[in-house]
């Protein structure tokens, strides 16, 4: 009965989290030693969004000394074939999102998603069409008449590889004003902190990216946004039409999520879904999305898997489409 009993009593204290050392619970203290991959350079969306998550987690009290870090390249499948030959190490996780579905798909890469373990997908952006303060373009309705007028003279610069957000978007814009979409010329950046030097520098005709990655930007008038992919209108960007308010039949969402290594234990899985549980259900995180103007679509675990599984079908299919999978 005795050993029944002590038996009865750690298996409850294992489901409870009682005497988890720092790996585990916040009873026990802070997470600490995980790492967050970005596969691409710093400034983008991803880099953004990963420090953030990372600068949460700290201010919470969830992890301490969360180290972020880059791996650019590819559209973000050399990150995604890091993480997958990290099979089993609990404590690294990668910042990804529509960009790496795509990519992995473009490129043909032997590294795909469905190898990873899912976590969590954290949050969805609308895109924005943006030129510099000096562009001869003040309206979408301007930049769209110069576009039809010669697709290929009017360069569209975006911060992922063929297959990624930044490559749909366009592809998608160019279908919906009547432009053939193999005439449209598409400059590929390794990220945003690279596409945002092309627009100021007027490298390009327009940009099409997240709008959360020239807020900045913005805010000191460097880059005009002339329509975001939204619904509805952006409360960060209240003055700037959405594509539809413009007369162009056309929504486009951009989402991020955050994946991990193939073959890390149960513990580990639910350590780091209950790292971002916590990180969303916090103050801080709220605050972060309404001064980002992010939208909030947390789910973890199963649920993200099927979700990424759906992405990745509609993804090849576009791709497909457009002869470039």
């Amino acid at each position: 009965m005795r050993n029944r009993l002590a038996a009865f009593l750690a298996a409850l204290c294992l489901l409870s989290g009682c005497g988890v050392t720092s790996k585990g619970t916040a009873a026990a203290g802070p997470l600490t030693g995980l790492r967050i991959m970005v596969p691409n350079t710093p400034g983008g969306g991803y880099d953004t969004t990963a420090r953030t998550a990372a600068k949460v987690m700290e201010e919470a009290g969830i992890a301490s000394g969360v180290q972020v870090f880059n791996l650019p390249g590819a559209g973000g499948t050399v990150g995604l074939q890091r993480t997958i030959n990290e099979k089993g190490n609990g404590k690294l996780a990668m910042q990804m999102g529509l960009g790496v579905v795509g990519a992995s798909h473009a490129s043909k890469s032997a590294a795909t998603l469905p190898q990873t373990t899912p976590i969590a997908k954290l949050i969805e952006e609308a895109g924005a069409i943006v030129v510099s303060k000096a562009s001869p373009y003040r309206t979408i309705g301007e930049l769209v008449a110069a576009w039809k007028k010669d697709p290929g003279k009017v360069a569209v610069g975006g911060g992922s590889s063929p297959g990624g957000p930044d490559h749909l978007l366009p592809m998608r814009l160019a279908k919906a004003v009547g432009i053939d979409p193999k005439q449209v010329s598409f400059v590929s950046y390794d990220g945003g902190g690279e596409l945002l030097p092309a627009i100021l520098g007027d490298k390009v005709g327009f940009g099409a990216s997240g709008y959360g990655e020239f807020l900045d930007q913005v805010a000191a008038g460097q880059v005009r946004v002339l329509a975001v992919t939204s619904a509805e209108p952006i409360g960060v960007l209240k003055d700037v039409p959405t594509l539809k308010q413009s007369g162009i039949d056309l929504v486009f969402t951009n989402w991020r999520g955050v994946v991990a290594p193939p073959g890390i234990s149960a513990a580990d899985t639910k350590r780091w879904i209950e790292a971002f549980t916590r990180m969303h259900g916090s103050p801080q995180w709220r605050a972060e999305l309404g001064k980002r103007g992010w939208t909030d679509s947390f789910i973890t675990g199963e649920a993200f898997a099927a979700y990424l599984a759906e992405q990745d079908e509609a993804v090849a299919a576009i791709l497909g489409e457009l002869g470039l999978a």
